[in-house]
């Protein structure tokens, strides 16, 4: 298959809301090694973690069955959340006794027009480790719409952090929708809305956020007619606040990765990037998701059977379409700062079980949701702008021009 359609299928990939769980995986994994066979077994304990509501449903009752469950084995963490629209809830549960099932407490109730998302890691009867993540969403009142947006309220975001609103329904009244969503900042910045498409919109500045700087995202969504008979059912302040600076270049021809914090070099740290047949995008790219551990099956990404790791460590999400900036531990350290091997994500040298001190584990724990990485001198072309968080790659004429308001 050519690179193109492979990408071309990459990245039709739905965009995981952000979760912010220290273990947990991506249901789209981005990459993998050259060669197959790292794991054969991978497919079967990951499918093993049952889940119900299963992958995806949607409209689900407030009281609808909520179980995780394995049938051998234990569970070691399970963290069942609302997510995507400035909440990060825990629903209240508990693993019995003999490590086989997950179940909520009794009394819970799923919120209405709401999205959960599913954290899981197990370990199988041999002691394997695999890791599912799984979405649903709950009941939508007919004709009505909601707004999933991150980052979460009252988190630390890195300077590159973007305002992203994701629609359950197409908007026809952009510019309704979009006055009646005002993002400020603490200290003042022009703010400005960008549309892709009539489901989603993106907020930013003209530059990188300044440290320190506090946001507050105001919605004033309900009873908003965005369509005929199509009325929001928000309304709410959120805030969060950035944090330092860290920009990270990822040379791709080097086989390099300098991180700068506050504008001065931390530490330069050997990569290798995306093969020749599946380069990694050039651009800038914004972390937007964290998993201590994660599975990442080429299935999923447009890459057939040609790899399957249920247990990738330190991995960081770069794009919707599956890039990712994670640990490799199957490729021989002598790769890492000489050649470029993998599927189109960034890697960094790492050990099974992502417990020891290594260049993956320090650059994980040193980065936040909202951190810029930028590839230079790679072969593929700019990552698109809506793509993950990647509006920086637009010009601010061209984010303006984006906007319902002109």
């Amino acid at each position: 298959m050519r690179r193109a359609d492979r990408r071309a299928r990459r990245a039709g990939v739905s965009y995981a809301v952000a979760v912010a769980l220290a273990a947990a995986v991506a249901a789209a994994g981005g990459c993998g090694p050259s060669a197959t066979g790292i794991d054969a077994a991978s497919t079967s304990r990951e499918q093993a973690i049952r889940v119900t509501p299963v992958d995806g449903a949607k409209g689900v009752a407030a009281r609808a069955r909520l179980e995780v469950s394995v049938p051998d084995g234990r569970l070691e963490r399970v963290r069942v959340a609302r997510v995507g629209d400035a909440y990060d809830d825990p629903v209240p549960g508990r693993i019995t006794q003999d490590g086989l099932r997950w179940r909520p407490a009794r009394d819970r109730e799923l919120a209405p027009a709401a999205k959960y998302a599913v954290d899981v890691v197990a370990l199988d009867g041999h002691g394997r480790r695999a890791a599912r993540h799984t979405t649903f969403t709950t009941f939508v009142p007919g004709r009505r719409f909601i707004g999933y947006f991150r980052p979460e309220h009252g988190s630390l975001v890195g300077t590159g952090m973007i305002v992203s609103f994701d629609f359950n329904r197409p908007i026809a009244d952009r510019a309704v929708v979009e006055r009646a969503i005002r993002v400020t900042a603490r200290p003042s910045v022009p703010v400005v809305g960008h549309w892709f498409g009539n489901r989603r919109l993106d907020f930013r500045p003209r530059t990188y956020w300044k440290p320190g700087t506090q946001v507050f995202v105001r919605l004033r969504l309900r009873g908003l007619e965005a369509a005929p008979g199509m009325r929001g059912i928000q309304h709410k302040t959120v805030s969060f606040t950035v944090g330092r600076s860290q920009v990270s270049t990822v040379d791709a021809a080097a086989h390099t990765m300098t991180v700068l914090r506050d504008g001065r070099r931390l530490t330069t740290l050997p990569i290798t990037a995306g093969a020749p047949d599946t380069p990694t995008y050039n651009g800038r790219m914004v972390i937007s998701e964290k998993y201590q551990v994660t599975r990442m099956n080429g299935d999923t990404v447009g890459f057939g059977g040609e790899y399957d790791i249920p247990d990738v460590p330190h991995a960081l999400r770069l794009t919707a379409s599956g890039t990712f900036l994670h640990g490799n531990y199957w490729t021989s350290p002598r790769i890492f700062g000489t050649a470029n091997t993998t599927h189109g994500c960034v890697g960094l040298h790492d050990v099974q079980g992502s417990r020891r001190a290594t260049a993956a584990r320090w650059f994980y724990d040193n980065s936040l949701i909202g951190d810029v990485v930028r590839v230079v001198h790679s072969t593929d072309r700019t990552v698109a702008p809506d793509n993950g968080l990647g509006g920086w790659n637009v010009t601010w004429r061209r984010w303006r021009a984006g906007s319902a308001l002109n």
